[in-house]
């Protein structure tokens, strides 16, 4: 049996390649930019949206968690009025944050007024338009009591229209700002397609429950 010594050459002429971009000496590019957290916070708000949505659609139905699952006391009527305000303050923060990067461009003039934007200005209108949905909504909910329920509800139902200018805005919108063509498959957008898709599903049993309340009302 061989000496370890002798064994030792064998090992020394191994050699180990790394990756170019390890094997480098310039660091890696980790760092995150003023746009990429424009981006982060607008999919926060996405995902804050589904949730009080989702929220919403159980109190149409009427969920109790204590008769089901969980079989808990939880009070997730105060957890849908908390998203919607977190919704409201990310949909605020998105577009405030392009303020700081000097590329874009943007003024406070063109977060409020997008049409004439420095880029995308389609997209950002609509991005606009979701904001202010939401903002009516949140708003409209804090004056429920003075608002009476028939006037709340008919504006509570506009989250709706609100949601659909979100998803436009979050599907459609280049985050780098570059006009770029949307690519489907991209981490974010197959968030936004995801919560959009769950949209959809409890638009439609909402909308179903409605009709099946009214028909009971008649009968």
């Amino acid at each position: 049996m061989p000496e370890g010594p002798q064994r030792w050459p064998r090992w020394k002429s191994l050699r180990v390649t790394l990756p170019s971009v390890l094997a480098s000496n310039h660091p890696m590019p980790t760092d995150i930019t003023v746009l990429d957290l424009s981006a982060y916070v607008g999919l926060a708000a996405v995902g804050a949206v589904t949730l009080n949505m989702l929220l919403g659609t159980l109190m149409a139905f009427r969920y109790s968690p204590v008769r089901q699952w969980p079989h808990r006391h939880f009070n997730y009527f105060r957890l849908h009025n908390l998203s919607g305000y977190v919704a409201l303050s990310l949909a605020v923060v998105h577009p405030i944050v392009l303020l700081f990067d000097k590329t874009a461009k943007f003024r406070v003039l063109d977060l409020l007024y997008p049409v004439h934007s420095p880029s995308q200005p389609l997209e950002n209108t609509i991005g606009a338009v979701a904001l202010y949905g939401v903002a009516i909504v949140v708003a409209t909910s804090y004056l429920r009591i003075r608002l009476g329920r028939r006037l709340w509800k008919s504006l509570h139902f506009s989250i709706y229209i609100a949601a659909a200018a979100l998803f436009w805005h979050s599907l459609f919108t280049d985050p780098a700002l570059k006009n770029s063509p949307v690519d489907y498959l991209d981490g974010g957008k197959l968030f936004v397609e995801s919560c959009l898709a769950l949209i959809v599903i409890l638009a439609a049993l909402r909308y179903r429950h409605s009709l099946r309340k009214t028909h009971r009302a008649q009968s």
